[in-house]
């Protein structure tokens, strides 16, 4: 039923974006005499915000066609190098014969697409040949295909390894961090030689005892019987994962927004006044953002629900009791280089979360352990924005090459 009714709600909001569409091109049209005014502009930039909150978001692209390799630009093309029924490998291929540092970014499975990390690989590519793990929108992924919970997310993080072969560095985004580490800890007691030679956990919620948020109160307060009744729904018949269990990425979407509702209702009233000013630069950055941002994905009931009891209320990775397909998962068992990364204002996974995966790893020799703070940046600026490309990535950077061994 909640799907359903999101889905008539949004049919519903059609006529209202058509109305809002046709009254921005009538505003800014070239013949109208009130297209210069302060009324016209205001009509007109009322219209398109109206029409982009009430427009469908699209996966976005990449769009990642070229990058700077010392002095010189390159061509960058995107490549599938394995297909899976939830996830494709990509790796974007740079047009040079250097040969840097293998990296996989393991993108985060919680409502956005992998091109959220859109900054975070156009920042790594002049230095680093990047793959990616782009996870699909479940709704998309047709019964017949089978489940996905986060057993499966294990396995294909330890496939992705394996295929890129023994020399490749880890990145993990945010919640990828818990499996991410289950994959290296369970490579590591099978003496895996493929096994990653660095890892880089950024955000992540290893241990959410630890400065807890409001995300994991919202874990901790309510059932598994609760999230089952009030989160979990099932894909309608419109699309290829029809009847399909999920938690909907509108969900998500809504969460997120209303975290930080002041700052979105803010956002787009600085659009307002962008558009009325022509302030076309600043109009277009917000525009961009949104795109990304307000595009989301269905996640399967099956990994929701296993992620919400292992990761945040039965904290079974720090408590050394998790078990998965009965393997034993033993992040003690690793000794690879481990870097962490925490922002001072994250209000989704709070200071000292991703900081305690050292603390799971005494094996590692302390000169292999590396943990950055970066002072006055949230969640999303941990691995987008100016302060990512500026101060984080050049330390994670420095980070693979002093454990590449090249």
């Amino acid at each position: 039923m909640l799907y359903a009714a999101y889905e008539f709600q949004r049919q519903l909001a059609t006529p209202v974006r058509l109305w809002a569409n046709a009254l921005e091109q009538v505003y800014t049209s070239p013949y109208n005499p009130l297209s210069d005014t302060w009324f016209g502009k205001s009509v007109a930039a009322s219209a398109e915000i109206m029409a982009r909150l009430t427009q469908n978001y699209a996966k976005p692209a990449f769009g990642l066609k070229t990058t700077e390799i010392g002095n010189e630009t390159v061509a960058v093309n995107e490549e599938i190098l394995l297909r899976k029924p939830f996830c494709q490998l990509l790796r974007f291929h740079r047009d040079t014969t250097r040969r840097d540092a293998k990296v996989l970014v393991v993108a985060p499975m919680s409502g956005h697409y992998a091109t959220l990390l859109h900054g975070t690989v156009e920042a790594l590519l002049p230095d680093h040949d990047v793959h990616i793990t782009d996870w699909a929108d479940a709704r998309e992924v047709p019964l017949s295909l089978g489940n996905f919970d986060l057993d499966d997310y294990v396995d294909y993080v330890m496939e992705f390894c394996r295929y890129l072969g023994p020399d490749v560095h880890v990145i993990a985004v945010c919640q990828p961090s818990v499996p991410v580490m289950a994959a290296a800890a369970l490579m590591a007691a099978d003496k895996d030689p493929r096994q990653p030679k660095s890892i880089t956990l950024m955000g992540g919620p290893i241990d959410t005892r630890v400065s807890p948020t409001t995300p994991n109160d919202l874990a901790m307060r309510n059932s598994m019987m609760w999230f089952r009744q009030n989160v979990i729904s099932t894909v309608p018949f419109t699309y290829p994962g029809a009847m399909r269990r999920v938690y909907p990425g509108f969900l998500q979407l809504t969460s997120f927004i209303s975290m930080n509702l002041d700052r979105h209702i803010n956002a787009h009233m600085r659009q307002f006044e962008h558009l009325v000013k022509g302030d076309d630069d600043s109009a277009d950055g917000h525009r961009a953002f949104y795109d990304e941002y307000l595009a989301v994905m269905d996640l399967t009931a099956e990994f929701y629900l296993q992620t919400i009891e292992v990761v945040f209320k039965e904290h079974l990775l720090p408590r050394g009791a998790w078990v998965s397909r009965g393997r034993k998962v033993d992040p003690s068992a690793i000794e690879t280089a481990l870097m962490t990364v925490e922002g001072e204002l994250d209000d989704i996974s709070g200071l000292g979360q991703t900081k305690a995966a050292h603390a799971l790893t005494p094996n590692i020799p302390g000169a292999r352990h590396v943990h950055w703070e970066q002072p006055r940046v949230g969640h999303y600026g941990i691995f987008n924005g100016r302060k990512w490309r500026e101060q984080i990535m050049p330390r994670v950077r420095d980070f693979i090459r002093a454990n590449d061994g090249r």
